[in-house]
């Protein structure tokens, strides 16, 4: 059997460093099994977060090689072994041990944003209609997993580490799923302006690229977004309409 050599984060906020094993790698095996079996095998204490082992959770997140990924979904048969496998914590949020990160400031991000309000029921039973297409289009934001790896990668949060500011394309997914909603009657736009951050991003497309579940976040999603917000605060001839309504209304 191949063997391949493993670099992995060990350590915590205040102190890591790389330890190295090495080990047999069978067929059909991914980084996750190899991370699993060096915890089994030589370091019972590797802190490493997971759960359904199918790419499902979003749990395992992580960087082989210096890019975001789920350990469960990245094959060892697609990673050369001539080079040590490096394997670290995902970089932009703070580091607990080994491989697990804090991610809880996401989850006070969503408790933030608007929540769904729908229009009142146009149907006798007190029910809705809606288009099959208008329901399609918003289909694809619900597949997100919230593994992380769009927030990761951005390098608003990453590099520039404005999380007070900037909510992340994982969020931004969240709104463009409510805000296209056939139902959905609530503005977020101001909010995406002032609070949300939607300007920092300059569409770069690194969160589409790193997408478990091909979510393609950034034509989709943050483009229309940043269409909307546009519309209502930048548009000349909107904002001329609106000028000489409010003379009007005085």
């Amino acid at each position: 059997m191949p063997t391949a050599t493993f670099e992995i984060l060990r350590g915590d906020a205040n102190e890591g460093k790389f330890e190295t094993y090495t080990l047999e790698i069978s067929e059909g095996m991914v980084v996750l099994d190899a991370i699993l079996l060096i915890q089994a095998k030589y370091a019972n204490d590797l802190a490493v977060r997971w759960n359904c082992k199918a790419g499902h959770c979003g749990s395992c997140s992580a960087e082989v090689n210096g890019v975001p990924k789920l350990m469960c979904m990245c094959r060892m048969s697609d990673i050369k072994l001539d080079k040590p496998i490096l394997v670290q914590p995902m970089k932009a949020f703070p580091l607990i041990k080994d491989l697990v990160t804090d991610v809880s400031w996401n989850f006070e991000v969503k408790k933030k944003i608007k929540k769904f309000k729908p229009r009142p029921p146009d149907a006798a039973d007190g029910t809705w209609r809606m288009a099959q297409e208008d329901i399609d289009r918003v289909q694809e934001f619900r597949k997100c997993i919230e593994c992380f790896l769009c927030q990761d990668v951005c390098h608003v949060i990453r590099e520039h580490q404005l999380q007070d500011k900037f909510i992340g394309p994982r969020y931004f997914v969240h709104i463009a799923g409510l805000e296209m909603h056939p139902l959905d009657v609530e503005d977020r736009r101001e909010d995406l302006k002032k609070t949300d951050g939607i300007g920092f991003c300059n569409i770069t497309k690194c969160c589409t690229n790193v997408c478990p579940q091909e979510i393609t976040i950034t034509d989709n999603a943050i483009i229309p977004l940043k269409e909307r917000v546009a519309d209502k605060f930048y548009d000349p001839v909107k904002r001329l309409f609106a000028k000489f309504r409010s003379k009007k209304e005085q």
